[in-house]
Protein backbone atom coordinates (compact mmCIF):
# COMPACT_ATOMS: atom_id res chain seq x y z
CA UNK A 1 0.00 0.00 0.00
CA UNK A 2 1.26 3.49 -0.88
CA UNK A 3 0.29 6.62 1.08
CA UNK A 4 1.18 10.26 0.53
CA UNK A 5 1.27 12.19 3.82
CA UNK A 6 1.26 16.01 3.71
CA UNK A 7 1.27 18.73 6.35
CA UNK A 8 2.11 22.30 7.36
CA UNK A 9 3.76 23.54 4.15
CA UNK A 10 2.55 23.18 0.59
CA UNK A 11 5.22 21.35 -1.37
CA UNK A 12 6.13 23.41 -4.42
CA UNK A 13 7.62 20.25 -5.93
CA UNK A 14 4.21 18.60 -5.85
CA UNK A 15 2.10 21.66 -6.64
CA UNK A 16 4.16 22.94 -9.57
CA UNK A 17 5.82 19.76 -10.87
CA UNK A 18 3.57 16.85 -9.95
CA UNK A 19 5.52 13.71 -10.88
CA UNK A 20 3.04 11.10 -12.09
CA UNK A 21 5.68 8.36 -12.05
CA UNK A 22 6.80 9.10 -8.48
CA UNK A 23 3.23 9.12 -7.17
CA UNK A 24 1.90 6.29 -9.33
CA UNK A 25 -0.01 3.64 -7.42
CA UNK A 26 -1.11 5.86 -4.55
CA UNK A 27 -3.88 4.29 -2.46
CA UNK A 28 -4.81 7.43 -0.53
CA UNK A 29 -3.52 10.73 0.87
CA UNK A 30 -3.47 11.92 4.49
CA UNK A 31 -3.23 15.60 5.47
CA UNK A 32 -2.19 16.39 9.03
CA UNK A 33 -3.37 20.00 8.74
CA UNK A 34 -2.30 23.61 8.18
CA UNK A 35 -2.48 23.43 4.40
CA UNK A 36 -4.46 25.60 1.99
CA UNK A 37 -7.78 24.02 1.00
CA UNK A 38 -6.89 24.66 -2.65
CA UNK A 39 -3.76 22.52 -2.26
CA UNK A 40 -5.76 19.59 -0.88
CA UNK A 41 -8.33 19.96 -3.67
CA UNK A 42 -5.48 19.95 -6.21
CA UNK A 43 -4.00 16.77 -4.70
CA UNK A 44 -7.25 14.82 -4.72
CA UNK A 45 -8.00 15.94 -8.28
CA UNK A 46 -4.61 15.20 -9.82
CA UNK A 47 -4.06 11.90 -8.00
CA UNK A 48 -7.65 10.61 -8.28
CA UNK A 49 -7.45 8.90 -4.87
CA UNK A 50 -9.22 9.70 -1.57
CA UNK A 51 -7.75 12.35 0.69
CA UNK A 52 -8.45 12.26 4.44
CA UNK A 53 -7.56 15.24 6.64
CA UNK A 54 -7.57 16.63 10.16
CA UNK A 55 -7.54 20.33 11.02
CA UNK A 56 -4.39 22.15 11.96
CA UNK A 57 -4.41 25.07 14.37
CA UNK A 58 -4.24 27.51 11.43
CA UNK A 59 -7.03 25.95 9.35
CA UNK A 60 -9.59 28.68 10.09
CA UNK A 61 -10.12 29.23 6.34
CA UNK A 62 -11.82 25.82 6.10
CA UNK A 63 -14.96 27.37 7.59
CA UNK A 64 -15.56 29.29 4.38
CA UNK A 65 -13.55 27.31 1.80
CA UNK A 66 -13.74 23.54 2.17
CA UNK A 67 -11.13 21.32 0.51
CA UNK A 68 -13.26 20.02 -2.37
CA UNK A 69 -13.41 16.27 -2.82
CA UNK A 70 -11.65 15.61 0.50
CA UNK A 71 -12.98 13.92 3.65
CA UNK A 72 -12.45 15.20 7.17
CA UNK A 73 -11.58 12.49 9.68
CA UNK A 74 -11.18 15.00 12.51
CA UNK A 75 -12.82 13.40 15.55
CA UNK A 76 -13.70 10.29 13.54
CA UNK A 77 -12.79 6.62 13.20
CA UNK A 78 -13.02 5.19 9.67
CA UNK A 79 -12.12 1.99 7.85
CA UNK A 80 -10.55 2.16 4.41
CA UNK A 81 -9.12 -0.77 2.42
CA UNK A 82 -9.09 -2.80 5.62
CA UNK A 83 -7.17 -0.15 7.58
CA UNK A 84 -8.54 1.28 10.82
CA UNK A 85 -7.83 5.03 10.73
CA UNK A 86 -8.55 7.59 13.43
CA UNK A 87 -8.09 11.38 13.36
CA UNK A 88 -7.80 14.15 15.94
CA UNK A 89 -6.82 17.60 14.70
CA UNK A 90 -5.80 20.74 16.54
CA UNK A 91 -3.05 21.81 18.88
CA UNK A 92 -2.58 22.83 22.49
CA UNK A 93 -4.70 25.80 23.61
CA UNK A 94 -2.44 28.85 23.50
CA UNK A 95 -4.27 31.92 22.10
CA UNK A 96 -8.02 31.15 22.02
CA UNK A 97 -8.18 30.56 18.25
CA UNK A 98 -9.99 27.70 16.53
CA UNK A 99 -8.77 24.09 16.65
CA UNK A 100 -6.99 24.55 19.97
CA UNK A 101 -7.64 22.31 22.97
CA UNK A 102 -6.54 21.94 26.55
CA UNK A 103 -5.21 18.54 27.57
CA UNK A 104 -8.55 17.71 29.23
CA UNK A 105 -10.53 18.77 26.14
CA UNK A 106 -8.39 16.60 23.85
CA UNK A 107 -8.66 13.72 26.33
CA UNK A 108 -12.45 14.02 26.09
CA UNK A 109 -12.31 14.00 22.28
CA UNK A 110 -10.20 10.86 22.42
CA UNK A 111 -12.50 9.29 25.02
CA UNK A 112 -15.42 9.61 22.56
CA UNK A 113 -13.48 7.52 20.02
CA UNK A 114 -12.47 4.73 22.40
CA UNK A 115 -15.63 2.65 21.79
CA UNK A 116 -14.70 2.53 18.08
CA UNK A 117 -11.14 1.46 18.93
CA UNK A 118 -12.43 -1.30 21.21
CA UNK A 119 -15.16 -2.46 18.81
CA UNK A 120 -12.67 -2.63 15.92
CA UNK A 121 -9.98 -4.23 18.09
CA UNK A 122 -7.47 -1.42 17.73
CA UNK A 123 -6.33 1.24 15.29
CA UNK A 124 -3.77 0.94 12.47
CA UNK A 125 -3.16 4.61 11.67
CA UNK A 126 -3.59 7.46 14.13
CA UNK A 127 -3.61 10.88 12.42
CA UNK A 128 -3.25 14.12 14.36
CA UNK A 129 -2.00 17.62 13.83
CA UNK A 130 -0.12 17.95 17.11
CA UNK A 131 2.43 15.33 18.11
CA UNK A 132 2.25 13.16 21.20
CA UNK A 133 3.92 14.48 24.34
CA UNK A 134 7.61 13.58 24.42
CA UNK A 135 7.49 12.03 20.96
CA UNK A 136 8.71 14.66 18.52
CA UNK A 137 7.01 17.66 20.12
CA UNK A 138 8.42 21.10 21.00
CA UNK A 139 9.11 22.83 24.29
CA UNK A 140 6.82 25.88 23.99
CA UNK A 141 3.12 25.60 24.88
CA UNK A 142 1.91 25.87 21.29
CA UNK A 143 4.09 22.95 20.14
CA UNK A 144 3.89 20.75 23.22
CA UNK A 145 2.31 17.40 22.38
CA UNK A 146 -0.71 15.85 24.06
CA UNK A 147 -0.16 13.37 26.89
CA UNK A 148 -3.37 11.55 25.96
CA UNK A 149 -1.83 10.81 22.52
CA UNK A 150 1.21 9.27 24.22
CA UNK A 151 -1.08 7.11 26.34
CA UNK A 152 -3.05 6.08 23.22
CA UNK A 153 0.17 4.99 21.50
CA UNK A 154 1.38 3.10 24.57
CA UNK A 155 -1.99 1.38 25.11
CA UNK A 156 -3.13 0.49 21.57
CA UNK A 157 0.18 0.61 19.68
CA UNK A 158 -1.09 1.61 16.23
CA UNK A 159 1.26 0.70 13.39
CA UNK A 160 1.62 4.39 12.53
CA UNK A 161 1.08 7.83 14.03
CA UNK A 162 1.17 10.63 11.44
CA UNK A 163 1.40 14.16 12.82
CA UNK A 164 2.33 17.65 11.67
CA UNK A 165 2.69 20.95 13.55
CA UNK A 166 6.38 20.48 14.39
CA UNK A 167 8.14 22.07 11.41
CA UNK A 168 11.57 20.64 10.67
CA UNK A 169 13.08 24.15 10.66
CA UNK A 170 12.05 24.53 14.33
CA UNK A 171 15.18 22.60 15.32
CA UNK A 172 13.58 19.15 15.43
CA UNK A 173 15.06 17.29 12.50
CA UNK A 174 13.68 13.85 13.36
CA UNK A 175 11.40 12.79 10.53
CA UNK A 176 10.40 9.54 12.21
CA UNK A 177 10.80 7.83 15.55
CA UNK A 178 9.75 4.47 16.98
CA UNK A 179 7.76 4.05 20.19
CA UNK A 180 7.17 0.41 21.07
CA UNK A 181 5.41 -1.00 17.97
CA UNK A 182 4.39 2.40 16.55
CA UNK A 183 6.29 4.29 13.84
CA UNK A 184 5.72 8.02 14.36
CA UNK A 185 6.13 10.15 11.23
CA UNK A 186 6.35 13.94 11.08
CA UNK A 187 4.53 14.79 7.84
CA UNK A 188 6.13 18.23 7.36
CA UNK A 189 5.76 19.18 3.68
CA UNK A 190 5.33 15.61 2.43
CA UNK A 191 6.30 12.00 2.99
CA UNK A 192 5.71 9.02 0.73
CA UNK A 193 5.13 5.79 2.64
CA UNK A 194 4.93 2.26 1.33
CA UNK A 195 3.97 -0.69 3.53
Amino acid sequence: MKILIVGDKESQYIWEHYDYDRFAGLDFIISTGDLKPEFLSFLVTISNVPLFYVHGNHDTLYKTIQPEGCDSIDGKFIKYKGLRIMGLGGSQFYNSSNHQYTESQMSMRLFKLKPYILYNKGVDIFVSHAPAFGLGDGKDLCHTGFKCFTKLIETYQPAYHFHGHQHLNYGNTERSIIKDNTKIINSYEYQLLEF
